[in-house]
Order: C-alpha cells, then sequence, then structure tokens
C-alpha cells in the first residue's frame, strides 16, 4: 500500500509541475524563443527524440519535467566575461524582448490555474457523491471542560446546528468547516438553530498555530449508530451489529460519537457497552488492544450523510470548476500571509516528500472506494496543489517566476537593459533562499513522519 501510494503521489505531483513546464514551453514557442529541450521528468533521458529543432526527452526520475530554453544562461556568461551589457541573439530567451519574457514566465504559473480549473470543471460535470455530516455540533469544551474556545465565548451549546455564516447558508458540517478555517481572527456572524428558534450570535475564530486555519472549538454530532462492524474487530467478537444505536460505555452516556474519545484516551482493557437493538437494551463487553502511541480501532463505522451533486452542462461546470478555483487562490494568498503570523512554520510548510505522499494518500484513499472517488480525490487536491504552486511562482522573490516577472517589468520601466552583474546576483540570492526553504521542508518533513 504504501508503494502504490509513493507512485500515485508521484504521478500526480508530476502531472501538476508537467502542466507548468507546459505553459512555459508553448509561450516561448509562440513567441518565438527557441526550445533546447523539453522533458517529461527529470534526470538522465531514457529516451530522447528531436523534432523540429526540439529535444523531447522522457527522464528517468518521473517527477514534473523541464522547459530548456536557449539562451537562458547568456547573462552568466556576459559577467563571467567582465561584459557590461548582453548581446542579444535572436531566438534566445535575452534576446526576446522583456515583454515576451514576462508572457514566457507567466505562461506557466497560469497553465496551473487553467489546469485546476479543468479538473474541477470534469467533476462538477460528471457530478460525484461524498460522505458528510450534518451542521449539528458538540463544543470541544463539552468533552474536555477545561478547554476555552470561541464557541464557548459566543454561547453556543452542544446540539445547536449553525445554519448560516455571514449571510451563507450552511447546510452541512464540512460548510461549516470551509467557512471558519479561513477565516481566522474575523468576527463572524453566525444564526443558529436551537430547539426549533433561530438566534444570531457573533464568533472570532482563533487561530491554529499549527495550521493558519481558524477554529472555533466545535467537533461534527454524530449519532451513536452502528453503520458498520468490521470483521475480527472487537465490536465484531462482542457480538455488535449494523443498526444498534450505543446507550452508555464503561457507564458513561454517549449521545453522540465522539463522547467515546475521553473513554479510549484512559486505555480501558475492556469496554463494557450498553446498547439498543429493536427496542431492547443489550449489553457487550469489547476486549480492547492500543498501539505503543496509544491508539486503537474498536471497529465500528457510523452513520453519515451522502451528499450528492448532479451532472452539470459543459458551461454551467466550467462555472463551477472557475469558482472553485478562484476560492482556493484567494485561500491561498491568505494562507502565504499567515505565515508571518507565528504559525508553527515546521507543520504548516509542506515539502516535496509531504506533499507527494498527500497526494498519494488522498489519491488511495480515493480508490479504495472505487474507481471513480479515486480520480475525483486524486483531481481535486491535485487542483489545490496546482494552484498552490501558481501562487507560490507569482511571489516577487529571486528564481521563481514572480521574481523574473520583476526584473524584466524593471527593464521595460526603465527601457534599458540589466546589467549581467544585477540578474547574476538576483538568481544568486534566489537559489540559496530557495535551497533554505527546500531544506526547511525537507526538515519539517521529517518530523511530519516521525510524529506520525
Amino acid at each position: 500500500m504504501l508503494v502504490m501510494k509513493i507512485l500515485l503521489g508521484f504521478l500526480g505531483l508530476g502531472v501538476v509541475v508537467f502542466v507548468h513546464e507546459l505553459g512555459h514551453f508553448l509561450a516561448a514557442r509562440l513567441v518565438g524563443i527557441d526550445v533546447e529541450a523539453f522533458s517529461l521528468g527529470w534526470g538522465s533521458p531514457l529516451i530522447k527524440k528531436k523534432i523540429g529543432g526540439v529535444e523531447y526527452r522522457i527522464g528517468i526520475f518521473p517527477l514534473g519535467g523541464y522547459c530548456k530554453m536557449r539562451g537562458e544562461a547568456e547573462f552568466q556568461e556576459a559577467y563571467d566575461n567582465k561584459k557590461n551589457a548582453i548581446e542579444p541573439t535572436p531566438g534566445t530567451f535575452l534576446g526576446a524582448s522583456p515583454l515576451r519574457r514576462v508572457v514566457v514566465c507567466l505562461a506557466g504559473p497560469l497553465f496551473n490555474l487553467v489546469f485546476a480549473v479543468l479538473a474541477l470543471s470534469v467533476i462538477w460535470g460528471v457530478g460525484f457523491e461524498m460522505q458528510t455530516l450534518e451542521n449539528k455540533i458538540v463544543l470541544i469544551s463539552s468533552i474536555s471542560p477545561e478547554a476555552r474556545f470561541p464557541a464557548d465565548e459566543a454561547n453556543l451549546r452542544t446540539g445547536d446546528r449553525i445554519v448560516e455564516i455571514d449571510g451563507k447558508p450552511i447546510v452541512y458540517y464540512h460548510d461549516i468547516k470551509e467557512n471558519i478555517a479561513v477565516n481566522a481572527e474575523k468576527d463572524l456572524s453566525l444564526k443558529v438553530e436551537r430547539q426549533g428558534a433561530i438566534r444570531s450570535v457573533t464568533v472570532r475564530p482563533s487561530m491554529n498555530k499549527n495550521t493558519g486555519e481558524g477554529q472555533i472549538g466545535v467537533y461534527f454530532w454524530v449519532d451513536p449508530v452502528v453503520e458498520e462492524v468490521a470483521p475480527g474487530s472487537p465490536a465484531a467478537i462482542g457480538g455488535l451489529k449494523a443498526g444498534d444505536r450505543l446507550l452508555r460505555v464503561n457507564g458513561a452516556e454517549i449521545p453522540y460519537t465522539v463522547a467515546l474519545s475521553p473513554i479510549l484516551q484512559n486505555q480501558p482493557a475492556v469496554l463494557t457497552v450498553e446498547f439498543e437493538r429493536d427496542g431492547a437494551a443489550h449489553t457487550a463487553d469489547l476486549v480492547m488492544a492500543y498501539t505503543d502511541s496509544g491508539t486503537t480501532d474498536v471497529g465500528i463505522t457510523y452513520r453519515t450523510v451522502q451528499y450528492h451533486t448532479p451532472p452539470l452542462s459543459p458551461i454551467a461546470a466550467f462555472g463551477k470548476g472557475a469558482e472553485e478555483t478562484w476560492k482556493t487562490l484567494v485561500v491561498s494568498i491568505r494562507g502565504f500571509a499567515l505565515l508571518f503570523k507565528g504559525i508553527d512554520l515546521t507543520k504548516a510548510v509542506s515539502g516535496p516528500v509531504r506533499i507527494t505522499y498527500m497526494v498519494g494518500d488522498v489519491a488511495a484513499e480515493g480508490f479504495g472506494q472505487s474507481f471513480g472517488d479515486g480520480v475525483r480525490s486524486m483531481a481535486n487536491f491535485l487542483s489545490l496543489i496546482s494552484v498552490a504552486l501558481c501562487v507560490m511562482n507569482l511571489l516577487p522573490i529571486p528564481v521563481v517566476d514572480g521574481g523574473m516577472i520583476l526584473l524584466w517589468l524593471v527593464e521595460i520601466a526603465t527601457q534599458k537593459p540589466l546589467h549581467p552583474k544585477v540578474i547574476s546576483v538576483f538568481q544568486t540570492v534566489g537559489v540559496v533562499l530557495i535551497g533554505g526553504l527546500m531544506l526547511f521542508a525537507f526538515f519539517g518533513d521529517i518530523l511530519y513522519f516521525a510524529r506520525r
């Protein structure tokens, strides 16, 4: 399973990077810049063939690709030869006008946006189903009385239904999460249904220092009705069946599923479960086993809500894909801003190892349900990564596309070619910055897997 996750991760991340480089390739050809090589994958080419002046390659390392344009390093040659200017050569990257260079640099990130729109459009065009939960909440403080969260300050209660956030209707729990996560430290107006009456409250989500997400201190409410029992699990051995409703565990009331969590934290050897079946009360003893980290699996899944979206017309699907991409773009930009607000960077910043694993993990979990779920999950996650790659590459820092665009815009504004030393120093600073960031990200990845 781990090998499958890694392979799916490499495949998925490779697609996103390849799309980015394809944007550069097509734009370079369009504006008259010669492309020496275009590769699918990195490393020594397993296969290569020259067509129309371009050498097309398939690299040994299947992660993304690259587009090698003629004359990209002319600035370094001019600097090494102590020249004050780069002699423009037709067909080379630096021989093209600054505006054309901007177009080429901009094309990569824009292709990532286009990919995200198309991927999400296909998902909405086909339609999909997903498991979700009701908009009914459980306060974390009702499970851990010593904890205090914004939900407590706003006088929310366990059993409340959040039906609106800042004028947006809320139907499912994932709607709550999506609206709260992107609004850390901002006042939100909520409409809450309690015992049939609607009341308005204001809540200010706090920021999770590990992720940068907003949080108000609520869990999802799931009725403790057994949906499935895993074969060979403690629940199966104890005789529990689908349809059973948990009433008490070790004497504690179980009105919702998360009420079981504090009981399991104490790692009892036996769970005495009182449950209802066909209107009659029963009792079962479940013999438990725990891992070294204290986790366990009772072997029960509970009933959730099946959320279904019907297939949309091509135009409607494209509109929905564009809308979802825009939302992701806004969230990604906010996410970069959060890096400067005191969050734990080792947990919030993912390197290539962790991203590859997450892509593979999401895809493998989806394919574990069905082929369609796997494709949908992978496309959805890749659209997120693609948008993040777009934003990252447009940052005005050296080496990445945004930094290069900044250089060429300065050249356009001054109407003078940049000195080779300026470009060389700018690129060197970029290599140091990106190298340091990559080392930091790898360190964060190591900590991430060490904590698992």
